[in-house]
């Protein structure tokens, strides 16, 4: 199923039949990948009348519940509103949905007691390129981060030259495989968010953060077709479900 979309100037070939989804998905279990210390999401039948409402106990449907937190237990997009008082919803802000992306690889560099994402990795991983997207797979890659505890594990972060250079290109949507892009106990700076959403000039209502997602080995480094599916949340953060086409010569 081979398409062509008119980008600028370009041309570009997609193959929409062979999409390749980077999402980590809300489970309900234990093993869940977890993040900002809470207990993992809960999918369970509803229980109406003392009868739970599932097909294997009789009903004559499945009518589960699900209990879990955007930014703690998958994969997500959130907008500014994250870190404003004012709250400004993914379902508002986000109104296009196909964007130019770049896939770099980073090796995470050791900055004291820390592991981060440095401007000049990101200069050389992007070099001139124009994109719109960008998604950030670190290293060590490894399918234990579809499952992996973060909380009090001071994960990777970006430093904040790193996040003004992605604002600078002119970036608009920032995606990474970590539970965030600051350092876990910052005390509230949130460095990193703040500079790509530039909270101290004109907010970048248009732009997003998406975490926690995961870039299977077998997803070169290059240019793709990025759709950036949420689920239609009136919330700062939804679960979303981004999804890769690779841009054909």
């Amino acid at each position: 199923m081979l398409t062509t979309i008119q980008y600028n100037s370009r041309k570009l070939k997609i193959d929409l039949s062979q999409p390749l989804d980077i999402s980590i998905p809300i489970t309900g279990k234990a093993t869940n990948v977890n993040a900002w210390y809470l207990d993992p999401p809960k999918i369970t039948p509803e229980v109406i009348d003392g009868e739970s409402i599932s097909v294997a106990s009789g009903a004559v449907v499945n009518f589960n519940t699900i209990t879990f937190n955007p930014h703690s237990h998958g994969t997500h997009t959130e907008t500014v509103g994250h870190i404003t008082e004012k709250v400004y919803s993914v379902n508002k802000q986000l109104k296009q949905f196909f964007f130019l992306a770049e896939v770099v690889t980073v090796a995470p560099e050791k900055l004291g007691d820390d592991y981060v994402i440095s401007k000049k990795q990101l200069q050389f991983a992007l070099g001139n390129k124009k994109r719109e997207a960008i998604i950030i797979r670190t290293l060590p890659n490894t399918s234990s981060k579809k499952s992996r505890q973060y909380s009090n594990t001071n994960p990777t972060y970006l430093l904040e030259d790193a996040a003004t250079l992605l604002k600078t290109k002119g970036i608009k949507h920032l995606l990474i495989d970590l539970p965030s892009v600051d350092k876990e106990s910052d005390g509230g700076e949130l460095l990193a968010h703040n500079a790509f959403w530039n909270t101290k000039g004109k907010l970048r209502l248009d732009a997003t953060i998406t975490e926690f997602i995961y870039v299977s080995n077998k997803i070169d480094d290059g240019c793709y077709m990025l759709n950036l599916q949420i689920a239609p949340f009136e919330n700062d953060a939804s679960p979303s479900k981004p999804i890769l086409y690779k841009v054909l010569d």
